[in-house]
């Protein structure tokens, strides 16, 4: 037939209100029969009405019944887009909100299918389907048969609640009965938040047995959930797993925890607790806050929560402004480490700063002005094992750069650090002290940039600094500075030292040379060059930082990068002998379906660093993507000082629209007094399709035969 355009712009239909939106009606041919007051619609069909999109091959509209009768293929979409019934032939009210659709599906999100002989739907709330088919898998012409499907007498679905109510529900896993239920209640996958039980997970430990967890969520509002997850093992232990969110208009909070009830150590009842929580305060000022507790060493790892040597507690409030910064915190550690005593470690802190710069007019430079406080409190009362310390510190500092002849930069710093000390509970420090520390450097360096035709850009600096510092001889004891990292982001600092209590002194020049190439083409390849040398040996630095003596070890760092694929980084201190004190190599590459991490790390033997023996490692992480839903991800750490590995996982998951499994393993090879050594398993498995999905994800509506 040939098609011509016939557009009833306002097919005032009689039972519609004066107020109700008109419909409106395209097709190839329309037809009216007066004194019938029958309207029929051919060819291809489509109706507008009150966000309703109706499509079919026929249509035909009683006006004395008000009614509409439709022959299919027919499709009808919902105002809110995103419910879509397909059928056969349907018999409908003329607002598309009640009525009887026959051989019929329902779709919902564009996720789950529900198949019935009869779908009835009332008030446009209410769907009712007969002898139905419901999964979200799709089904291919060669395998007809979806991976999953749940059989039912009656499925409801409640648009306004967005909820599944199932009647004599059968579900099939392959087309094999496997479970049935006389009621079932499912969220529909528009739902993101609304009590039930979430995803089950079975898992294993050589400690605990295998155990069986099924989590209950539960909605406390619409700012508020709590998530409860108990569980049992097969050695006879139990316990639950526990979650709690809030969100407040001006911040959240989040806990976290566990009981659990086993016969590992003399406690009845073992557990954690990890919350945080952030809020914007008045003024520009946010507080963080953060909660880390545990009842014994080895919870954390025997229930396999978290790989933690020490917990952090605080409450810090900051605020960051253009060239200014305002802090004040209280933080708690506590040490799982075997060995360590948390009576004599200094775990209550408290700190206060305030910093600012100021860009001076011209080319003056820019200042710098701080004062800080600290104060940290063990919780043993002995002399010198019990120390607590507290200072009170300001800081000013000026820095300059100017361009000179010849491309030369020139650099000038100075700074001024005077700090007050109060000792108390050790008799080998004074009681108080104070420190004067000035220091001061002048640098040059000479860049040279070079851009060859087809548009590779090689820059190499090369730069000196001179330096002068004291530390003003106070008598202070050393906290926060024990442990010092060389690399190339301070090797022209002032102060080399981490913390407050230990400063750099004496004459000293540092000279290095950098380069790097840019190729247009997408990769890069920098390089770092540099060492210390003094006039004195300051006896500050231990052996193992690489800055001890009165020269430093060789500081070289090479870097590749190819786009944002590939990364190779290495970084390494050594002496003119060649042996190292240092060697760090990460490695990360990515592309389409693979990434790989990989860090290798050497640390030379430094008893005043707590490290009595030399310490090699390499960590490999990597994940890979076969295709057809299937992934794989794999950790191992080796330990080349002990000739043995200490760590390695094992991770396979399958993805589709309908259904994601996940199956892990690992095993912790290593022991000491609170672990020994254990392997780990857990397999999830979850029905998409119902509920917003599991962390978010979605895979594309594929066959995989």
């Amino acid at each position: 037939m040939r098609r011509f355009l016939a557009v009833l712009l306002f097919l005032a239909l009689p039972a519609q209100a004066q107020d109700d939106p008109p419909a409106t009606l395209i097709a190839d041919d329309i037809r009216f029969d007066g004194p019938a007051e029958t309207v029929t619609a051919s060819g291809t069909v489509e109706v507008f009405y009150g966000g309703s999109i109706l499509r079919a091959a026929r249509v035909s509209y009683d006006g004395r019944n008000d009614r509409i009768e439709v022959e299919g293929p027919l499709t009808l979409i919902d105002e809110n887009g995103r419910t879509v019934f397909l059928a056969e032939f349907a018999e409908l009210d003329a607002d598309l909100q009640n009525g009887v659709l026959r051989s019929a599906r329902l779709v919902l999100d564009r996720q789950l299918q529900i198949a019935a002989t009869e779908i009835e739907r009332v008030d446009g709330r209410y769907t009712q389907a007969y002898q139905t088919v419901a999964s979200s898998c799709e089904v291919c012409a060669g395998n007809p048969r979806p991976l999953w499907e749940i059989r039912a007498r009656r499925i409801i679905h409640d648009a306004e609640e967005r909820q599944l109510y199932f009647e004599n529900a059968q579900f099939r896993a392959f087309g094999i009965p496997i479970a049935w239920f006389p009621r079932l209640r499912m969220p529909d996958p528009t739902r993101e938040r609304v009590s039930g039980v979430l995803v089950p997970e079975i898992f294993g430990n050589d400690n605990l047995g295998t155990g069986l967890m099924v989590p209950y969520f539960i909605t406390l509002g619409p700012h508020r959930d709590l998530t409860f997850a108990p569980y049992v093992t097969t050695d006879g232990f139990a316990g639950a797993e526990l979650r709690y969110r809030q969100a407040f208009r001006r911040g959240w909070i989040e806990a976290n925890g566990q009981i659990s009830f086993d016969d590992l150590t003399d406690d009845d009842m073992r557990g954690y607790v990890f919350a945080e929580g952030f809020f914007v305060l008045p003024r520009g000022f946010a507080l963080d806050l953060q909660l880390q507790g545990v009842t014994d060493r080895a919870y954390l790892g025997t229930y396999g929560i978290a790989e933690l040597d020490r917990l952090e507690s605080h409450a810090i409030a900051s605020r960051t402004r253009p060239g200014e910064y305002t802090e004040l915190g209280f933080t708690n550690y506590n040490s799982l480490r075997e060995g360590e005593d948390n009576s004599t470690l200094p775990n209550n802190i408290l700190d206060a700063e305030w910093t600012r710069l100021w860009n001076l007019p011209g080319q003056a430079g820019t200042a710098r002005l701080s004062f800080t406080a600290h104060s940290h409190i063990r919780a043993e009362d002995d002399d010198m094992i019990g120390r607590d310390v507290s200072r009170i510190g300001a800081e000013a500092g000026w820095r300059g750069d100017w361009i000179g002849p010849a491309g030369l930069v020139f650099a000038a710093e100075t700074a001024l650090v005077a700090d007050f000390y109060a000792i108390s509970q050790d008799s080998s420090y004074p009681d108080t002290d104070i420190r004067f520390a000035p220091a001061a450097a002048a640098e040059v360096s000479w860049p040279f940039v070079s851009v060859s035709p087809r548009g590779v850009t090689h820059l190499v600096t090369p730069t000196v600094q001179l330096a002068w510092s004291d530390d003003g001889d106070a008598e202070i004891p050393n906290e926060d500075s024990t442990i010092v990292s060389f690399d190339e982001a301070n090797l022209f600092a002032l102060n080399r030292f981490p913390g407050s209590d230990a400063r750099e002194s004496g004459t000293r020049m540092a000279a290095g040379i950098s380069y790097t190439r840019t190729d247009p083409l997408g990769w890069s390849l920098g390089a770092t060059v540099g060492r210390v040398w003094r006039d004195t040996d300051p006896m500050s630095f231990t052996q193992g930082s690489g800055l001890d003596g009165e020269q430093s070890d060789w500081l070289v760092a090479v870097g590749f990068t190819l786009d944002d694929r590939f990364t190779l980084v290495n970084r390494a201190l050594f002496d003119d002998g060649f042996t190292f004190t240092s060697n760090e190599t990460a490695l990360n590459w990515a592309g389409e379906r693979h990434d790989l991490t990989g860090l290798f790390t050497f640390l030379a033997a430094d008893p005043a660093e707590g490290r009595p023996e030399e310490t090699s490692e390499l960590y490999l992480e990597g994940g890979y993507d076969f295709g057809g839903g299937w992934s794989a991800d794999a950790d191992w750490r080796y330990d080349f000082a002990a000739n043995d590995s200490t760590r390695a996982g094992l991770g396979v998951a399958y993805a589709t629209e309908c259904i994601d499994v996940e199956f892990s393993v690992s095993r912790r090879f290593t022991s000491s007094a609170n672990l020994a050594p254990a392997t780990e398993f857990g397999l999830t498995v979850a029905l998409n399709g119902f509920g917003a999905g599991r962390s978010g994800r979605s895979q594309n509506r594929v066959c995989h035969n």
